[in-house]
């Protein structure tokens, strides 16, 4: 079944993660990363696009963009075709380098755009990679020191400073934004994704709530993309009662 046209937001900026296909490495070396870079940065130039945030794992990518023009399908057109012939040239893979289409999310406001720059700059370190100033692939650094291909400019104006900035990415606080590129939060991520959105509510006193709250943040978990089956084991409240709370909440 073929997938319908992407939502554009007001707001013009966009999540954007690019997979390798079959969770397959789409960088191998610094080389392949500085040739990814180069091209990102040459379309987002042609397409009048700021790039606001990024980073690069071995088999994705996370980019926060600015598209007030809305030419973010044709700009990752112009990317991954690019890229996915270098990078077949360069290591004689057969089939696709990226898996599909890529994901997207508009981002609605001034604190999600924050959210998700954090989120983006975190990757590594949730996944055990190394810490924010130890990773070089990502535009951590350039908030840091002086951007090269990074508009800081909107992340600045929001949080007014260097020091700022610092604070706010290293505050260890919960964050519960996230981007979904399946059909469900995952496994991996959806107790952490839970208790960010309940803060500081926690997932475990749900149960024991009046009546009205407790819909509410049963309604919550859902609309920020829970299934059933996970709501039901962050709260112990059983799935058929968690349905019949999210349907009569949502008419």
């Amino acid at each position: 079944m073929s997938r319908g046209p992407r939502t554009l937001t007001e707001k013009g900026c966009y999540h954007v993660v690019q997979k390798g296909a079959g969770g397959q490495q789409i960088f191998e070396d610094a080389e392949d990363r500085l040739y990814y870079l180069n091209l990102l940065n040459r379309s987002f130039q042609r397409h009048h696009m700021r790039l606001l945030a990024w980073c690069l794992m071995d088999n994705h990518t996370h980019l926060l963009l600015d598209d007030p023009d809305a030419n973010v399908s044709e700009a990752f057109q112009r990317l991954g075709t690019g890229y996915a012939m270098f990078f077949k040239g360069k290591t004689g893979l057969e089939g696709p380098v990226f898996k599909g289409r890529f994901y997207s999310k508009p981002i609605e406001d001034d604190n999600q755009l924050l959210q998700a720059m954090r989120y983006i700059h975190d990757n590594p370190v949730k996944g055990g990679r190394a810490s924010l100033l130890e990773y070089r692939w990502s535009s951590f650094h350039e908030y840091m020191t002086e951007p090269q291909i990074t508009d800081t400019s909107t992340i600045n104006a929001l949080l007014g400073s260097t020091e700022s900035f610092y604070r706010f990415s290293t505050s260890g606080l919960p964050n519960a934004y996230y981007i979904k590129t399946g059909r469900s939060i995952s496994e991996q991520d959806y107790r952490e994704v839970a208790e960010a959105a309940l803060y500081p509510l926690r997932c475990v006193q749900v149960k024991s709530l009046e009546k009205p709250p407790r819909n509410e943040a049963l309604i919550k978990l859902a609309d920020i993309g829970l299934s059933l089956k996970q709501i039901e084991l962050v709260t112990g409240i059983p799935r058929s009662t968690v349905f019949k709370i999210i349907k009569k909440g949502r008419n």
